[in-house]
């Protein structure tokens, strides 16, 4: 399998980027972007480092709005079709790894939280998950945590799009000095990750 390919979807063709461990993975964690951002940001590619050492296979998505060039976001439906396409057909390719995570950031935490349950997800990884609009915190998202699978938020304490609250299956870790870009430290973020990761039985000893 190429290290990166397209995959076709109802809504047009998502590129994807594969890194897989040394070893057998213990699980495939599969992750997206930002709704104006690459799968090349600081905090994801720090995520995928620590997962690939973990001993996961890592695959991050690009959306096919991004894959066309634009940077504004496709609506929400469509970018939760897109992402289970892409899904479903990483699932095939990986039918040997016994576990799937999915994540990502911002927009894509947002994705992965809506559809985790249906694409067979057993977790999710959410970073900077954008808890409202900045200045409207009448308007919030937190029902989208609220997927009932183990899932790990990681905010910055200066986020202007708010940071959630712990829940019964939902650990928040805060990030001090960090904005909405966990670009202050991306290293200190992979490791929360990884942590998770192993605690939740994910990750090689």
């Amino acid at each position: 399998m190429p290290p990166n390919d397209e995959i076709d979807t109802p809504r047009g063709v998502a590129r994807i980027d594969t890194d897989l461990p040394a070893r057998a993975a213990t699980a495939l964690l599969v992750l997206g972007h930002g709704a104006g951002g690459s799968v090349d940001a600081p905090d994801l590619l720090a995520v995928r480092d620590a997962a690939i050492a973990a001993g996961l296979a890592v695959v991050r998505v690009t959306q096919p709005y991004r894959v066309a060039g634009r940077r504004a976001p496709a609506p929400a439906g469509h970018l939760d079709e897109a992402w289970t396409a892409v899904l479903a057909v990483l699932r095939g390719r990986h039918a040997d790894v016994p576990t799937m995570v999915v994540g990502g950031r911002s927009s894509g935490a947002r994705v992965a939280c809506r559809t985790a349950r249906a694409v067979g997800a057993v977790g999710v990884v959410a970073l900077a998950f954008p808890l409202h609009p900045p200045g409207r915190p009448e308007r919030s998202r937190a029902a989208e945590l609220g997927t009932g699978l183990p899932t790990l938020v990681v905010n910055g304490d200066r986020d202007p799009f708010g940071t959630p609250e712990p829940g019964p299956a939902v650990r928040v870790v805060t990030r001090p000095g960090e904005t909405h870009d966990l670009r202050r430290d991306p290293a200190g973020t992979a490791a929360a990750v990884r942590d998770w990761l192993s605690a939740q039985g994910w990750a090689a000893d």
